[in-house]
């Protein structure tokens, strides 16, 4: 019988490493998205933290969101790039479990600031006169808390039920980067329990924060509607413009891979599977 030893070789992400041409033009662009990355979100926790002016709950929120990408991305850009443009495709088995467990934790985290940022917006437009007193301090740090906390807690879970998996040898990627349905889809053993632990967990992070989100903006939109001016429309628009765009990029990436269904899978990857159960035995 063969050991589950993935623990002790280093994984191969595949990425693009087949389509060289494609991976060097990538390089660039992420290269360039990662420096505005640095340079925008570093700019807002600066700019937040400094001026007083901005001393209220909506950047307060942008500040928590600013930070959690900015640890986000730096968690998978450097070591992508380093992997698009070097010969040696390999990560380490505990470098790719710690970025498991660092960008579960931080992208669960940012899906529940978008909900909360989504409900800051919809008390400064439906309720402004009640504003101040909905957006207390107190109410702030509890849901910014609350954010940190629930992303702590399914990426412990997660992350813990994914590198349980035996994975029999199987030590490559078809990936850019190391993420739970990847690994799950390596594993050699039936992992039905897994999958439909993720797709419950997806549901929670994504289908339930884009459905508040979307009541949220649909109470705004008629707020908005509502406002005679010209000038004062816009700028309530203005105000929630900037999170739609992170709601809708952030979302559309991210949904596409947690919520496929199990039997999405390639060909490739069950004949992988099987091939592992029969090798193992």
């Amino acid at each position: 019988m063969e050991r589950n030893d993935t623990s002790q070789r280093d994984f191969i992400l595949l990425g693009f490493s087949d389509k060289p041409q494609l991976e060097i033009i990538l390089f660039a662009v992420i290269l360039v998205f990662y420096i505005l990355n640095l340079v925008g979100n570093m700019t807002i926790i600066l700019a937040s933290s400094m001026d007083p002016k901005l001393h209220t709950p909506m950047y307060f929120f942008l500040t928590n969101l600013s930070f959690v990408d900015l640890c986000l991305t730096t968690t998978v850009a450097p070591q992508l790039l380093f992997t698009m443009r070097s010969k040696d495709k390999t990560m380490s088995y505990s470098g790719c479990v710690a970025q498991l467990y660092v960008a579960m934790g931080l992208g669960s985290t940012e899906c529940i600031l978008l909900v909360v940022m989504a409900y800051d917006r919809y008390a400064a437009v439906c309720r402004p006169l009640h504003y101040a007193v909905i957006m207390h301090p107190q109410l702030c740090l509890g849901l910014a808390a609350t954010a940190w906390l629930s992303g702590l807690i399914t990426s412990l879970i997660q992350c813990s039920l994914t590198i349980r998996l035996p994975l029999c040898g199987h030590n490559k990627l078809d990936h850019i980067f190391c993420e739970v349905p990847v690994l799950i889809k390596l594993a050699c053993v039936d992992t039905t329990f897994n999958e439909d632990e993720l797709f419950v967990a997806s549901v929670v992070f994504l289908v339930v924060p884009v459905s508040l989100i979307l009541i949220s903006y649909g109470y705004i939109t008629q707020a908005i509607l509502r406002i005679k001016s010209a000038a004062g429309r816009r700028k309530a628009f203005g105000t929630c413009s900037s999170h739609l765009v992170v709601v809708i990029v952030f979302y559309g990436t991210i949904t596409f891979m947690y919520l496929q269904p199990a039997k999405s899978r390639s060909k490739d990857q069950e004949d992988q599977r099987h091939h592992g159960v029969m090798t193992s035995m």
